[in-house]
This record gives structure tokens, C-alpha cells and sequence, in this order.
């Protein structure tokens, strides 16, 4: 390149490209020209003569006579010297030698056995030396023309060069090896040309300002024309030798296969095939075989395990093929791992070469497969992980599951078992480890199995087994070692665990709703008719605003312990999570201020879902304020809904979710993130991050507990400093013909019927064994118009009717001594099928619903406010 830089530059002036051979001869010229150019010595002479005559002219300049000659030579002087700057300035006078490198860089590129041309951006040509002039001819063809002719004009010279000339227009250099037929012999014998390299390398020239009055660079292109025949005639060579090899190891007896460091099969001899019932090798690319395909149980593991690029040491042990039809081949196997090549990001590319003897009975004697043969089988294919360590306490021998198991499939042959067994286990697991061992090791047994965890992220729990091996001191082994996995078993023992938790927390909430929701129903209902009675500007009418407020906070707090245990009431009904959100987003934008960006994003065609809308608003609040308080600077929240496909559903792989078809409730924030250790607690009952008072602990247990009754799942992600997710999966249900009706009745009640307007006719009547919440009932619905009846259980109520004769609509608890509300309505609907009837209880309405069967009824859940009862006798009274 450089060299053909020195010819460019002297003649970069010239538009019209020249080789080599024009730029000697306009070197000579110029040469012959200007005889002074190399002739410094005859300058030094001109030189002193000039300084003589100007000593003399100084001591004539005081006669007058002699001022006109004097005047005359001064003006010679003057034009010679002007001449002389100028003609140094331009480099046609040089004070010393000058070698002609221009010259040598001609004679260079001429006698290089490559042909070389550059050219402009545009395929314009600048200069070429002998090889490439002969090689173009006189073509007029434009340079892409002119070589794609000269290179024989095949379509793969065409392709070849069009991608060449895009490179050139990305300003990248690219190499092109095409298959030719020469017309001439530019590059040897065309007869012996059958293959080049086509390179284009751009470049930026630099004018040289000593002999150019241009100084601006000029991108420019190098076309090199490379033979490489002689390169690939020996390839050829090699290939064909290779192959040769190769159909030698098809007719051994015994099988080879080699395969990528990913486990992918790239060759396999002719013994290999027909042991696996291959038909065809030739295509075995085409199958996309791996590994795991042909080897039994973990054996993949097990190579991975026992071989490393790095010492390429060969390694035998017994195994079993799976053939083609699924039967299993015993063998045994020799395999070797060589590193190939280093990859740009540190890793060692490697293959791996398997060499097989058939070890099946029918091919060897059977002196051969001994019970020590057998046993090694059994050992290798074992479920469990199985390993042995020496009296060093290194680890000597391990199967397939014991690697994968305990270390992710690493190398662990000739490790200390300590060190292996505790690499992930926690300080006292590893104390234990040390024990075990030490008492294995040195004879003694009936060493408690020890509980250790694994995995990248500790997510799974394996349960060590140790005990010694009663062998003579000859014995390389010591200590048997035996790993299974527990994982599943501890998970439900933590589920378990959980559970009772759960069961105790909603006893003690079932048993404080019952009494405490009568108790808050009095005083929020008694509250409403102090409030009736009270101007807000009485003193007392903020007094009674805090009872009720009060009142409503503690009702909220008992249906939060409900929902912990999962026996809230929950008034389950076909929800559209797009129409939910519809109407909580003004809500939730309130709840989060004006700092925190709210987003939802609502799929398309949602399926329905069945649970309560009010308790999952609820959920949604409690996340949504959650995610408020975890981005005190503001930030984003985004609630997202989609569908999700039993296919999807099942790429989660999780096992706490089983295969089916949900809909999406995700709510994520960009805020402070939780750390791995606090997201494993967030769902525990009063667990909290938050100080003292600004927090209950409920929030999220609140959610989980309504998510669980809901049937769904919630699952939590989270990175500390990114922000956290919760996502909520909600079982799909498909809509049935009285669900429609629901839904068409549902919105006719609000078109008919107002808040507004509570008052309406009819006689109803009421049961309930609490003396103040049946008192408060009867004066609401008296207020409203109604004509009401009262009884304080189900035999009292059963009588007055039989007195009173019939009602418009029953109003009655559940639990009540005597007869409760179920097994009234039960006598009731015996005289009249087509009662109406509402119960009103603090119990959830599913607690109840299998003692009443296929019995319609309305359910209103206490504790319930005066405006609540009055508008559920309307809504039933009038539908």
C-alpha cells in the first residue's frame, strides 16, 4: 500500500490515470529539464560569483560614473534571485542528493506477482501497475466491466463483485475468492489460473504540500487481483487425504462421533450409524442430532463433567447408547475434548471426539461383561446421585446425577468432597458436611443425612446420604456418598407450614367477625341516623362523622383478616379487567399524586373473569399505593392486561400454576426494588418494611389472600434500583346464558333505580338473633317505607308467618341458635317456591352456599350501612 502511495502521490496533478512505466519516463523528463536538480555543486559556484560581483558593486557605488551600470546589474540580481526562491520553493532546486523513491516504489509494484489499481470512489481509475494494465486490456467497459470480463464473466464472478462494490460504498474492506477462467496470462499461465482473491481496501491519500497546491485528502480505493490456485489445489489435496481417513474409520468395528462443545453431532462413521439404526450418515446435519438424542440417562452431563478443553485427556467409562428405535446399546465409550479456537469474548471453543466398543452381550465373551461391568452400568444410569471418595477425601468416582445435582454438571473428579458438597451450603450445613465425612472416613457410620441447597440460585434443596465402605486397606475408596433431590418435599412442607398458619389466622378472624361485624353494624348503622338528626354545623355532627369513620376503619381491618385467610365475603361475578380498570384508573391516578406517571394498558378481546370487583379493586389500591411509596421521587407506573394461553401458561413453568388459560393483571413501578431476602416475606401476615405507624403489615397479605380465594396466583419480580412487578394470573371463565341474563338485569337495576331514591313499598321480613343490629335494621327500612315484621331466629320467623301470613322478602342472618338462615329458607321455599330472600352475615357467602344447594338467594355482607341495606331490599324488590 505504501509503496503505491509513493508512485500515486508524484502524480496525483495528472486526471488521467498512468502506470508505472509513464511515471519513470515523466520522472526522467523532468529530470533532463532541469540539469541543476541534481547538480548542487555547480549552485555553490553560482553562488560565490554572485557574492563576488556584490563585493564589487559595493566598492563602486561611490562613483557617480558608475551609478547607471550599477543600477542595471542590481535589477538582474533581483530578477535571478526571485527566479531562484521560486524554483527552490518548487522543488526543482535541492541542496543536497535526492533519491529517487517514487522510482523504486514503481519498479516495485511492476515486479509484484499481484495486480494492483487504484481508483476513486467511483470506480474512476487513478493508477495501475503492469499486471492489472495487462490483465484489463482495452476493455471500455468501466472498471467493474473490465474486470468482470478479464475474470471470465461467470455469475458468481458478478455476484462476487457486486459485493465488492458495496462494501466499497460502506467505506469497509472485503476479500472475494471466485472461481475464474483468465483471458490472459497477466497472472501466470491462464491455463493454470483457476481461483483469485479480489480485495478492495479504502484508504485516504494525503497530497504531499512540497509538491501539490492541493492539501485537501482524497478517499481512494486499492484493487488488488491475488492468484491463489496453488492454494487451493492443496486444499484439495488435504481434503481428499482427509477423507480417505475417514472412509478407513467407516469399515473399523469400532464407532466414532464428534460433536460441538453445544452437544451437536457433526460426524459419525458407518458402525456408529448401523449400531443406531441410521440409514442414512451422509445427512446426519440435516437430523440436528445431538448428544442428549443418542446417550442414555444424564451421560451428556456426565462427559461434560469428566472432560476439559484445557488438558485433553482421554476419558473411559461405560454407558448406554439410545438407538434409533429407542432400545439402549451398552458401551464403552473413550471421549476426548480438544479446544479449537479462542472466541472473541475469552471462551474456548471445543469438540468432542467419541470412540465406542460395543459391549452388548451378543459381541462379547461373557468373561468380559463381568458383575464389576454390570454394576458400573447401573451405577452410570442411577436416578440418584451416587459418589465415591478416597481415604485422601478427594472425590474418586461420581455418576451423572451426582454431578448435575450437586455442582450443575462441573468437573469434580479429584476434588476434596468438602469443598464440593459445600459450595453453596450454609455455614452450619457446612460444619455438618465436615463431620460427616471426617466419622465416614475413618470407618464409623450412621452419619444424619444432611440437607444442603443448589442451583445458581439456591433454588433447589438436596439431601446427602453418607456412609463407609467396608473394604480392605488396598481399597482406593473409602466413603460412599448418595444424593437425592428433596426439593419438591420442602416445598410442601413450607406449603404446609403456611396453611396451618393460614387455618389458625382464619379461625381467630372467623371467630372475631361474627361478633365484631354485628357490633360495627350498630354502630355505622346508628351512626347514619345521628347524622340524619345533625345539621353539619351542630358541634356534635363531627363527633359522629369519627364514629362512623372509625367504625368503617375497623370493619375495613376485619375484612382485611379475612381476606389473609381467605374466607372473606367476596360477591364473585363475570368481570371484564378492561372495564375494571376503565373505571379505577381515575381513582388510582388520585391515590398515586401527580409525581408518578400512570400508564394501563389494556389487551385485546380480554376474557372474562370471575371474583369480586370490589375486593379486586381493592388488590389493585393496595399494590398501586405500594408502588406510590416505594418511588418518593416519582416515577412510572404501568398496569398492563393481556391474555394468557394454555401454551403460554405452560411455558412458565412454574409449578404452583397448572396448565391453563388466564388472564394477565400486571402492575409494575420503576421505584427502589426489593431485595431477593424481604420478596420472599412480602405475602407473610404483618410483615412490613415500613416505620412504626405507617404501616400494618396487610397490604400485600391482603392482596395474596384475595388473589388465592379468586383462585388465581400472584407471582413477584423484582430488582433493587429498577423497580418491582407483581403479576396476577386469573383463571379464564366462559360465560353461561344466566350469566348473560345477570348482566342484562345488572344494567336495567341501574337504569330503573337510583342511590338517590332509597324509599319503596312491600312488607318484609326481618331476621336476626342480635337484639341492637336488628333493632337498627327495622328502623332503616321503616324510614323507607317498608312495612317490616321481626324475629330473632329462624322458628320465631317460620311462626309469624304462619300468623302474619305472607311477605314480599326476607331479610336474615345466617348463624343463629335454634334454626339458622339456610335451613329456614329451606322450610320457607317448601310453602313458597318463589320467596325472596337476602342473608346478610360477616361469613362469606361460600361458607353456606353447598348446605343451600341449587337455592337462589342475595347476600349482603356485614357490616352494612343504612343507605347499603335500603338499596339492596329495592334492588331485589324490584327485579
Amino acid at each position: 500500500m505504501q509503496a503505491v502511495q509513493g508512485v500515486f502521490q508524484k502524480n496525483q496533478i495528472s486526471l488521467a490515470p498512468m502506470n508505472s512505466s509513464e511515471v519513470r519516463h515523466a520522472n526522467a523528463v523532468d529530470a533532463d529539464a532541469l540539469g541543476i536538480r541534481h547538480e548542487s555543486r555547480g549552485l555553490l559556484t553560482i553562488s560565490a560569483v554572485v557574492l563576488a560581483s556584490g563585493a564589487l558593486l559595493l566598492a563602486l557605488i561611490s562613483s557617480s560614473v558608475a551609478q547607471p551600470l550599477l543600477l542595471t546589474i542590481l535589477a538582474v540580481l533581483a530578477v535571478f534571485g526571485a527566479f531562484s526562491m521560486l524554483a527552490y520553493l518548487a522543488g526543482h532546486i535541492q541542496l543536497t542528493d535526492h533519491t529517487p523513491k517514487d522510482l523504486i516504489a514503481a519498479d516495485l509494484a511492476d515486479q509484484h506477482p499481484d495486480a494492483m489499481m487504484v481508483t476513486t470512489l467511483a470506480g474512476k481509475p487513478r493508477w495501475s501497475n503492469e499486471r492489472m494494465t495487462k490483465l484489463l486490456g482495452k476493455s471500455s467497459g468501466g472498471l467493474l466491466g473490465s474486470l468482470e470480463i478479464a475474470l471470465g464473466s461467470a455469475p458468481s464472478v458478478t455476484e462476487a463483485m457486486f459485493r465488492l462494490s458495496r462494501a466499497i460504498e460502506h467505506g469497509s474492506a472485503r476479500s472475494e475468492e471466485i472461481n475464474v477462467k483468465l483471458s490472459s496470462n497477466a497472472l501466470g499461465d491462464r491455463r493454470g489460473v483457476t481461483h483469485v482473491r479480489v480485495t478492495v481496501a479504502p484508504f485516504v491519500h494525503q497530497p504531499n504540500s512540497e509538491i501539490s497546491h492541493r492539501s485537501e485528502s482524497a478517499p481512494l480505493v486499492l484493487w488488488t487481483v491475488k492468484n491463489i490456485s496453488a492454494d487451493r489445489a492443496r486444499e484439495l489435496n488435504s481434503t481428499k487425504n482427509f477423507k480417505q481417513i475417514i472412509d478407513q474409520y467407516d469399515t473399523m468395528p469400532i464407532g466414532v462421533m464428534t460433536a460441538t462443545s453445544q452437544g451437536t453431532i457433526t460426524r459419525m462413521n458407518e458402525t456408529m450409524c448401523n449400531w443406531l439404526g441410521f440409514e442414512d450418515c451422509a445427512n446426519l446435519r440435516d437430523r440436528s442430532l445431538n448428544l442428549k438424542d443418542v446417550l442414555a440417562s444424564d451421560g451428556v452431563e456426565l462427559l461434560d463433567s469428566m472432560t476439559t478443553p484445557q488438558d485433553g485427556v482421554p476419558v473411559g467409562i461405560d454407558l448406554d447408547l439410545v438407538k434409533n428405535d429407542g432400545v439402549f446399546l451398552p458401551v464403552r465409550i473413550m471421549c476426548q475434548r480438544i479446544a479449537n479456537a479462542s472466541q472473541p469474548n475469552g471462551s474456548v471453543d471445543s469438540s468432542l471426539i467419541i470412540t465406542a466398543i460395543n459391549r452388548s452381550a451378543d459381541q462379547l465373551d461373557e468373561a468380559i461383561d463381568t458383575t464389576g461391568t454390570r454394576f458400573a452400568r447401573f451405577f452410570r444410569s442411577a436416578p440418584f446421585g451416587i459418589a465415591t471418595v478416597g481415604k485422601d477425601g478427594r472425590i474418586a468416582n461420581t455418576n451423572a446425577s451426582f454431578s448435575r445435582m450437586i455442582i450443575d454438571g462441573t468437573k469434580c473428579l479429584g476434588q476434596t468432597a468438602v469443598s464440593v458438597l459445600s459450595k453453596s451450603a450454609e455455614q452450619d450445613a457446612k460444619e455438618q458436611i465436615e463431620k460427616g465425612l471426617e466419622a465416614v472416613l475413618s470407618g464409623r457410620g450412621k452419619v444424619a443425612p444432611i440437607d444442603i441447597t443448589a442451583g445458581k440460585k439456591g433454588e433447589f434443596t438436596r439431601r446427602i446420604y453418607m456412609s463407609p465402605l467396608t473394604l480392605n486397606n488396598k481399597a482406593p475408596e473409602a466413603a460412599i456418598l448418595y444424593v437425592i433431590d428433596v426439593t419438591e418435599q420442602k416445598t410442601l412442607e413450607a406449603k404446609y407450614a403456611q396453611s396451618q398458619k393460614m387455618d389458625a389466622v382464619g379461625k381467630l378472624a372467623g371467630f372475631v367477625a361474627h361478633d365484631f361485624n354485628n357490633m360495627l353494624t350498630a354502630i355505622i348503622g346508628f351512626s347514619d341516623f345521628l347524622l340524619k338528626t345533625h345539621r353539619p354545623t351542630d358541634a356534635a355532627y363531627s363527633d359522629i362523622i369519627n364514629i362512623k369513620s372509625s367504625a368503617n376503619r375497623a370493619a375495613g381491618l376485619v375484612g382485611k383478616l379475612l381476606a389473609l385467610a381467605r374466607q372473606q365475603t367476596l360477591l364473585v361475578e363475570p368481570l371484564q379487567l378492561g372495564e375494571v380498570m376503565s373505571d379505577l384508573a381515575p381513582l388510582l391516578k388520585r391515590s398515586i399524586g401527580e409525581r408518578i406517571e400512570l400508564k394501563v394498558s389494556t389487551g385485546r378481546d380480554l376474557w372474562h373473569v370471575k371474583t369480586d370487583k370490589l375486593q379486586l379493586e381493592q388488590a389493585i389500591i393496595n399494590l398501586a399505593v405500594n408502588a406510590r411509596d416505594a418511588m418518593p421521587e416519582g416515577g412510572r407506573l404501568k398496569i398492563r392486561t393481556r391474555n394468557i394461553t394454555e401454551r403460554e401458561a405452560q411455558r412458565l413453568q412454574r409449578s404452583e400454576i397448572p396448565a391453563g388459560e388466564y388472564v394477565l393483571l400486571e402492575v409494575s413501578d420503576t421505584g427502589t426494588g426489593i431485595d431477593p431476602g424481604t420478596l420472599e416475606k412480602v405475602f407473610e401476615p404483618f410483615f412490613t418494611t415500613k416505620e412504626a405507624g405507617k404501616g400494618t403489615g396487610l397490604g400485600l397479605a391482603t392482596v395474596y389472600g384475595i388473589v388465592k380465594q379468586s383462585g388465581g396466583f400472584i407471582l413477584p419480580q423484582s430488582t433493587v434500583g429498577k423497580g418491582t412487578t407483581f403479576k396476577i394470573y386469573l383463571p379464564r371463565y366462559h360465560l353461561e346464558e344466566k350469566d348473560f341474563a345477570a348482566i342484562k338485569e345488572k344494567d336495567d337495576a341501574k337504569k330503573t333505580f337510583s342511590d338517590a331514591d332509597l324509599t319503596g313499598s312491600g312488607r318484609v321480613l326481618l331476621v336476626e338473633d342480635e337484639d341492637v343490629v336488628r333493632s337498627f335494621a327495622v328502623r332503616a327500612l321503616e324510614r323507607q317505607g317498608y312495612e317490616v315484621l321481626e324475629a330473632e331466629d329462624g322458628i320465631a320467623a317460620l311462626e309469624i308467618l304462619d300468623k302474619s301470613g305472607p311477605v314480599d322478602i326476607v331479610v336474615s342472618d345466617v348463624v343463629m341458635p335454634g334454626m339458622d338462615g339456610p335451613t329456614m329458607l329451606k322450610e320457607l321455599r317448601k310453602k313458597d317456591p318463589n320467596i325472596k330472600i337476602i342473608f346478610v352475615s360477616g361469613y362469606p357467602n361460600e361458607a353456606f352456599q353447598k348446605a343451600l344447594g341449587e337455592e337462589s338467594f342475595a347476600f349482603l355482607p356485614k357490616p352494612f350501612s343504612l343507605p347499603q341495606l335500603a338499596a339492596k331490599v329495592k334492588e331485589e324488590l324490584t327485579t
